[in-house]
């Protein structure tokens, strides 16, 4: 499966979809499919997350894993979910907070849980994981400081660090990040 293959540290390619925004067909479309779906955002207005969760499932056997902004963004139609602590921040309910609320219902799930350190790196303006979060993202040349956040994750016993600018942003984590990251933890890096 694809987890086996991310905890390999292969690289792959997912695709983030918004349920609110999500156009499944044009998605299904091509020959060329991602080898992930990650499902959710950091601002869903509404939970249709079992719907594209379900349509995803019937319509290919690419894994499909929950990216939630909150814990009642969680749907047994997917494969895992991506259990994100905001490392980045200091907002204590990111840290565990919204962990806490989700566990149980998670604990009943059929869902593989991913414990993810989420980094969210500046890009030039402000996201809306970093409003909804009331954090402040890490500078975008502050790689040092990536580098000391993803092995405090890695010392914590998270099993994966994903890193992102958060939708909206003017400019992807650069590369030099994500490489120094990569070479300094021994976490897959999402």
């Amino acid at each position: 499966m694809l987890i086996e293959r991310i905890n390999k540290q292969d690289k792959c390619f997912a695709a983030l979809l918004d349920p609110d925004k999500a156009d499944l067909h044009a998605m299904l479309e091509g020959n060329h499919l991602p080898d992930l779906f990650f499902v959710g955002g950091s601002f869903v207005s509404n939970h249709k997350q079992d719907e594209l969760c379900r349509n995803l499932k019937k319509a290919s056997d690419t894994p499909v894993v929950l990216f939630p902004g909150d814990p009642t963004h969680i749907s047994n139609h997917a494969d895992a979910i991506l259990f994100l602590s905001l490392i980045s921040g200091r907002n204590a309910e990111f840290l565990i907070g919204k962990h806490v609320i989700a566990a149980t219902m998670l604990k009943r799930s059929t869902l593989k849980i991913l414990p993810t350190g989420y980094m969210l790196i500046d890009a030039g303006k402000p996201t809306s994981a970093s409003y909804i979060s009331h954090t402040q993202p890490i500078p975008y040349d502050k790689i040092d400081l990536a580098v000391a956040t993803a092995l405090a994750a890695e010392m914590l016993g998270m099993k994966y660090i994903f890193l992102d600018t958060g939708s909206g942003a003017q400019k992807p984590v650069s590369l030099e990040m994500i490489q120094t990251v990569s070479e300094q933890v021994s976490l897959p890096v999402l």
